[in-house]
This record gives structure tokens, C-alpha cells and sequence, in this order.
């Protein structure tokens, strides 16, 4: 057993507490994460916060060739859970871009700048999105499965 003793949320009762959010928000869950529609993303996000998700603690992107994919991780200091929502990118690999969440949670600037600098993820909504790591001019996303 591991000695963190915050609670990963059930991907059933995220799911639940994601559709009274979002009706029809929840496209699947699994165990431990649910998978939201794109475009419901900044409400599901704002719904989580204001029920007791203070803390956005990482924003990763995930390459699986076809296509891709961001994940959210979230913290509840108050009720002591973690929640796992995932975001699919689109189809296919032209153009992945999601909803911005830096209105909900201003600590996501920084990250959502990582994930398209090394993923070339797109976050809609945000006035400006630049590289944080590479320099501009810097031709592909060195995190991309095709990068090279």
C-alpha cells in the first residue's frame, strides 16, 4: 500500500459527479479516470473546482499514434481525492487542439505552454501560445511519436 493517503476518485463516481455537472459531458470512464467530450471541457472543469477540486496539480499530453490526448489531474485538498479527467484530441493526428482551462485555473498557463511546445497540442482560447522550452522557428514537437 502506498503512504500517500489521498484517495484517487472511482472513474464511476467521478463520472456521476462529472454528469451532474455537464449532462452528456462523459463520453467513458475507467477505473481510476473518466474521458470528457472536448468541447464540455471548460464546464466540467469550472464544476469541478467549484465542487471542491482547488488545485489543478498537472496537465500532461499523450501521443498514442492515432491520436491524441490530454490529461488533467486534479486535487482536492478539502476532501482529500485526486481526479483524473481525459480529453481526446480530435480524430486523427492534424491539428490536436482542446479548450484552454487557464480561465478555471490560472496555474495551467505554464503547463499548457509545455504540452505544445513538446506535443503540439493547441489550446483554444488562449490569446497567446507560444513556445516555453524550444525556441521559436524550432520546426516539430520533439515529444511527438513521429518527431525525426
Amino acid at each position: 500500500m502506498s503512504s500517500d493517503t489521498s484517495l484517487t476518485s472511482a472513474g464511476g463516481q467521478l463520472a456521476a459527479q462529472i454528469e451532474a455537472i455537464a449532462a452528456g459531458a462523459v463520453t467513458a470512464s475507467g477505473d481510476a479516470d473518466v474521458w470528457v467530450a472536448a468541447d464540455r471541457l471548460p464546464a466540467v472543469m469550472t464544476g469541478l473546482r467549484d465542487s471542491g477540486f482547488e488545485m489543478l496539480i498537472g496537465v500532461t499530453g499523450v501521443d498514442y499514434i492515432g491520436y491524441f490526448e490530454v490529461v488533467y489531474h486534479l486535487l482536492s485538498l478539502s476532501q482529500n481525492r485526486r481526479a483524473v479527467v481525459k480529453v481526446r484530441c480530435g480524430e486523427g493526428r492534424v491539428d490536436p487542439v482542446v479548450p484552454t482551462v487557464m480561465k478555471v485555473w490560472r496555474g495551467a498557463e505554464l503547463q499548457e505552454r509545455e504540452v505544445y511546445d513538446l506535443m503540439g497540442i493547441r489550446f483554444e482560447g488562449r490569446e497567446e501560445m507560444k513556445r516555453i522550452f524550444l525556441w521559436e522557428g524550432f520546426e516539430g514537437h520533439p515529444h511527438r511519436k513521429d518527431f525525426l
